[in-house]
């Protein structure tokens, strides 16, 4: 009996991280389509001025190196929640803070990629900020489907 209980528990550890994996892949690996339309949209049809390309430059290195130090936070709270399972072996205290520190990573990532939206807005004039908000709508709303 004590094998069972052994292999079970194993089985819902190893199947616990790779939820974990997974969804932190999904959130920090993927390429999202608001990314991709917006980048090309800025890049490659709204004519931005040299001062605004400059601008934008910065924003996307800013918004970069602190994009990157949030995908690793959460992956280090992705291994903080495969350590509390490993530990607790069933949905104790610790899984519980671990899950909520991992969704409290992804709503930061959530909000600076919000806030990085915003600043690439003030950049434009107000003719170029309506093509923006087009393509963020047509991108947020195509991933909501």
């Amino acid at each position: 009996m004590r094998s069972r209980q052994l292999l079970l528990l194993a089985l819902v550890a190893f199947v616990s991280a790779a939820c974990g994996v997974f969804v932190g892949r999904a959130v920090a690996d993927r390429p999202r389509a608001t990314e991709t339309e917006l980048h090309a949209l800025l890049h490659d049809d709204l004519k931005l001025t040299s001062q605004q390309q400059v601008k934008l430059d910065q924003e996307e290195a800013r918004f970069a190196v602190r994009r990157k130090a949030l995908e690793l936070e959460m992956r280090a709270a992705n291994a903080r929640l495969a350590e509390a399972i490993d530990e607790e072996h069933g949905y104790g205290p610790k899984v519980t803070a671990a899950i909520d520190n991992s969704h409290i990573m992804m709503g930061e990532l959530q909000k600076e990629t919000l806030e990085h939206l915003f600043a690439m807005r003030a950049i434009l004039n107000p003719e170029q900020a309506k093509m923006f908000d087009r393509t963020v709508v047509k991108a947020l709303t195509a991933d909501a489907r």
